[in-house]
C-alpha cells in the first residue's frame, strides 16, 4: 500500500502547476519612482503577478549582468549599455527598444532661486551636485552642460553614484543645488531649470529583455503598451515616435 501511495504521488507530480518566479528587472535610479508606478500599474491587471525590482547606476547594474547577475530586463539610463550587451549576444534578439527620453534637470530644495546658466557662472551654486559619469548617463548630460559654461573654480563639485544619491545630497543640504533627472524633482517644490535640450546629448533610455520566459515577455511589452507610455510621459520623460 505504501509503494502504491508513492507511486501514485510521483505520477501526479507533473501535473502540479508550480508558481513562476517573479519577473526580475534592473532599472537605472532616475527611473525607480515611474517603475514603482509601472509595477503597480501591472499587476493590478495581472492578479498574482510579481515584479522584482533591483535600483542603481546603469554602468553598476550593466557589470552585474556581464557578471552573471540573474536578471530578466535591464531598463538602462542609456543606450550604449543595452546595445554592448546585445553585441555580446547577451540579450533575447530584437527586444533592445527605448522607453523614454531622459530629461536633464537643475534643482535646488531652496525656494524662489533664479536658477540657470548666470547663476552657476557667478559661483554662487556651491556645493553643486552631479552624478558619476562614468556610471551614470545623467552624469555624462551633466558634465555636457557644465563644459559650456564658466564654471569658477571656487565651486565644489560632489559626485553621487547615481541620480538617486545625487538628489540625495541635494535633499540633504550636502550640496546646494545639483543635476538630477526632471522625474526625480517635477513634484518636489523648490527651485527648478532645465537646461536647454541642444546643450547635451539625448539621454536615450533603453530596455533589454534578457530572459524571454513568459512572464517576463509580458512585462517586458506591458512597458511598450499605450497606457505605460502614458505612465512614462506624465512622469516627467519625453517619448520616442513609434
Amino acid at each position: 500500500m505504501f509503494r502504491f501511495a508513492c507511486c501514485a504521488l510521483l505520477m501526479a507530480l507533473p501535473l502540479l502547476a508550480w508558481p513562476e518566479a517573479p519577473v526580475r528587472v534592473a532599472v537605472a535610479a532616475n527611473f525607480a519612482g515611474p517603475m514603482r508606478q509601472l509595477v503597480a500599474d501591472y499587476q493590478s491587471r495581472h492578479t498574482g503577478a510579481e515584479v522584482a525590482v533591483s535600483v542603481g547606476s546603469t554602468g553598476k547594474l550593466y557589470a552585474q549582468i556581464r557578471q552573471g547577475a540573474p536578471l530578466d530586463l535591464f531598463l538602462a539610463a542609456d543606450e550604449a549599455r543595452p546595445r554592448q550587451l546585445e553585441q555580446q549576444q547577451r540579450i533575447v534578439a530584437g527586444s533592445r527598444r527605448t522607453y523614454a527620453l531622459g530629461v536633464l534637470a537643475l534643482w535646488s530644495r531652496e525656494p524662489g532661486l533664479a536658477l540657470g546658466a548666470a547663476l552657476l557662472n557667478g559661483g554662487e551654486l556651491t556645493p553643486l551636485a552631479l552624478a558619476n559619469a562614468r556610471t551614470a548617463p545623467y552624469g555624462g548630460a551633466a558634465e555636457a552642460v557644465l563644459a559650456t559654461l564658466a564654471l569658477p573654480e571656487s565651486v565644489t563639485l560632489v559626485r553621487g553614484e547615481n541620480v538617486g544619491q545625487t538628489f540625495q545630497f541635494i535633499q540633504s543640504g550636502a550640496a546646494r543645488a545639483g543635476f538630477v533627472a526632471l522625474s526625480q524633482v517635477r513634484e518636489a517644490g523648490g527651485s527648478l531649470w532645465l537646461p536647454p535640450a541642444e546643450s547635451y546629448p539625448p539621454i536615450r533610455q533603453q530596455a533589454v529583455l534578457l530572459d524571454d520566459r513568459p512572464a517576463a515577455r509580458a512585462f517586458y511589452d506591458f512597458l511598450f503598451s499605450d497606457a505605460a507610455r502614458q505612465r512614462i510621459e506624465a512622469a516627467g520623460y519625453r517619448l520616442e515616435t513609434p
